[in-house]
C-alpha cells in the first residue's frame, strides 16, 4: 500500500508536467460551442435544462441536435462558470486533476490483475500517452475522463460483487448499476462497462475456458442441457446488468425523442457512401485507430471531410491493414480462450477495455459525427496500456533481453512525455491548433476555413482569403468556403 501511494504521487507529478502548458490555453474548436456559446452554463438558466438539452445546449428533441446527452459533464462546466465564468484556466485545471484521478484509479484496477509495478507502468503509459492531449487539453474532453472514472469505479465494484462460484451480492450489484448510470450521464460510452463486467464474470471470475463453454453449448443444442449451478448464478448476475443496460438505453432513446442524429457527408463522408466503400472504409478505421495508439506521431484535431479518402475498391492497398488487424484479433482471442493463468486473465481484461468502449464510436453499427476522433480513444487506450505493460513484464523477465527492454521502455515513455508536452501547446489558440492540424492533414477544407476564421478575428483579411481559397480548391462543393470568400471581398470593399 505504501508503494501504491508513492506511485500515485509520481502519476500526479507526471500529469502536472506533461499538461502544465494547458493552463495557458484558451477555448478552442468544440470548446466554443460547448462552453462559450452554451447558455446552459449561465446561472440564470434553470439547471433542469441540462437534463433536456444535449452537450451543446440544443434541445435533445430538436432536429439539429447531435444527441450527445452528457448532463453531468455539463454540470461540471456550469460549476466552473460559477467560479471563474469564461476564464479558461479553471476549466483546464479541473481537466488536469480529473486525468490524474483517472490514472490513479486505472492503476488500482490494473493491480487486481497484475503485479504492482506492472500496474504502475501501465498507468504511466496511460498518463503520458500523446493521444490524450485532445481529451485533457480540449475542455470538452472532460466527458472522457469523467466517464472513465465512474466506468472504472463500476468495474471495480462489480469485481467485489462476484467471485469464483460465489453467490450474488445484491447491494454491490445495485451499486454497480448506479455507477454505470452516472458514467453514462457523463458520456454515452460509459455504458460499455457492462460488457466488460460480463467478460470478467465468465472468463475471469468463473475461470471458464472456451472448451467448457463450448461443451455447455453442445449440451443445449442436443436438448440435454447441462448447466452447472455456478453458471446459473453468473447468468442471473449478468442478466441483472443487461436488464439495467436495456432500461438505461430505453431511457436514453426516450430523451432523444426516438431519433438518430443527422450528419452530413462533410462530417463523415463514408456514412453516405454506397456499398462497398462504406463498409471497407469503416472497417479500415479500426486498424487506423490502433495505429494512432501504437505510433501517435501525426495527431490532428479534426479528421472530418477528406482526411481519410474513401476505400472504394477491394483492391485498395489499405484493405491489407484491415485484414492484418482482424487476423491479429482472432489470434488474440484464441490465445486468451485456451489458457487460464493470471496473465492470460489480464490480457482478456485489457482486450475488453480496448475493444468494448470503442464500439459506439466505431461506425460499424451506426454512423457517428466524425471519421476519427482522438479523444474517444481515451478509455480504449487503457487496454492498450495494459497490453504494453504485460508485454514488458514478459520480455524483461528474460535476462538476455532485460537491459534492452528497460532502455526501450524508458525511451518510449520519455518520447511520449515530450510529445504530449509540446502537443498540449498546440491548443493555445484556434490559430495554433488548426495550423498544427494542417501540418498533418492538408486534405480537410474545414481546417483551412477555421484558420481563415482565426485570421479574420485579427483581422488579417488578405491571409484569411488565401486560406478560404485553399479550402475551395480542396473541397469545391464546400458552400461555406465560397460564402467565406464572398464575405472577405465585402469586408475589403466596405
Amino acid at each position: 500500500m505504501e508503494m501504491m501511494s508513492v506511485y500515485s504521487a509520481v502519476l500526479v507529478a507526471l500529469v502536472s508536467v506533461c499538461y502544465y502548458n494547458s493552463l495557458e490555453c484558451g477555448f478552442v474548436f468544440d470548446d466554443m460551442s460547448a462552453i462559450v456559446e452554451n447558455k446552459d452554463l449561465r446561472p440564470h438558466v434553470p439547471i433542469s435544462n441540462l437534463f433536456w438539452n444535449d452537450f451543446w445546449g440544443t434541445p435533445m428533441k430538436h432536429e439539429k441536435s447531435h444527441k450527445s446527452y452528457r448532463p453531468l459533464c455539463v454540470l461540471t462546466f456550469r460549476w466552473n462558470y460559477a467560479v471563474n465564468e469564461l476564464d479558461p484556466i479553471g476549466y483546464h485545471l479541473v481537466n488536469m486533476i480529473l486525468h490524474a484521478v483517472t490514472c490513479i484509479m486505472f492503476m488500482i484496477m490494473c493491480n487486481i490483475f497484475m503485479k504492482e509495478f506492472t500496474s504502475f507502468l501501465a498507468a504511466v503509459m496511460f498518463a503520458v500517452h500523446p493521444i490524450h492531449t485532445e481529451a485533457v487539453t480540449g475542455i470538452v474532453g472532460r466527458a472522457e475522463s469523467l466517464s472513465s472514472i465512474f466506468l472504472l469505479a463500476a468495474f471495480v465494484t462489480y469485481i467485489k460483487s462476484t467471485g469464483y462460484r460465489k453467490p450474488i451480492n445484491w447491494p454491490l450489484l445495485f451499486s454497480t448499476v448506479s455507477l454505470v448510470t452516472i458514467a453514462m450521464l457523463c458520456k454515452e460510452q460509459g455504458i460499455t462497462v457492462i460488457g466488460i463486467c460480463c467478460v470478467y464474470e465468465v472468463f475471469v471470475a468463473q475461470r471458464s475456458s472456451g472448451q467448457e463453454l463450448l461443451d455447455i453449448v453442445k449440451s443445449l443444442v442436443k436438448g440435454k442441457p447441462q448447466i452447472p449451478d455456478w453458471l446459473r448464478t453468473s447468468i442471473s448476475r449478468a442478466g441483472f446488468l443487461v436488464s439495467g443496460t436495456l432500461m438505461l438505453l430505453f431511457a436514453r432513446i426516450k430523451v432523444m425523442g426516438a431519433q438518430l442524429p443527422v450528419f452530413t457527408k462533410f462530417d463523415n463522408p463514408a456514412s453516405v457512401a454506397p456499398f462497398p466503400a462504406r463498409q471497407l472504409t469503416f472497417n479500415y478505421l479500426l486498424p487506423l485507430n490502433f495505429w494512432l495508439l501504437l505510433f501517435p506521431s501525426e495527431l490532428c484535431c479534426d479528421w472530418t471531410m477528406g482526411t481519410i479518402p474513401l476505400i472504394e475498391s477491394i483492391f485498395d492497398y489499405r484493405n491489407i491493414f484491415t485484414v492484418i488487424f482482424y487476423s491479429s484479433m482472432v489470434l488474440f482471442a484464441k490465445y486468451t480462450l485456451c489458457g487460464q493463468n493470471k496473465r492470460i486473465r489480464a490480457v482478456i481484461i485489457s482486450i475488453s477495455f480496448m475493444v468494448l468502449p470503442f464500439i459506439p464510436a466505431s461506425n460499424l453499427f451506426f454512423p457517428v459525427g466524425f471519421v476519427v476522433a482522438e479523444r474517444i480513444l481515451y478509455t480504449p487506450s487503457m487496454g492498450f496500456s495494459m497490453l504494453v505493460a504485460i508485454g514488458f513484464e514478459i520480455i524483461s523477465s528474460k535476462k538476455a533481453y532485460k537491459g534492452i527492454t528497460w532502455c526501450l521502455m524508458l525511451v518510449l515513455l520519455t518520447t511520449h512525455s515530450i510529445k504530449t508536452f509540446y502537443r498540449t501547446a498546440d491548443w493555445k489558440s484556434e490559430y495554433t491548433i488548426f495550423q498544427a492540424a494542417l501540418k498533418v492533414n492538408d486534405r480537410n477544407a474545414k481546417l483551412f476555413n477555421n484558420v481563415g476564421h482565426a485570421l479574420e478575428k485579427v483581422p488579417d483579411y488578405a491571409q484569411a482569403l488565401t486560406y478560404f481559397q485553399k479550402a475551395v480548391s480542396v473541397q469545391p462543393d464546400d458552400i461555406g468556403a465560397h460564402i467565406n470568400i464572398l464575405f472577405i471581398y465585402l469586408q475589403c470593399t466596405a
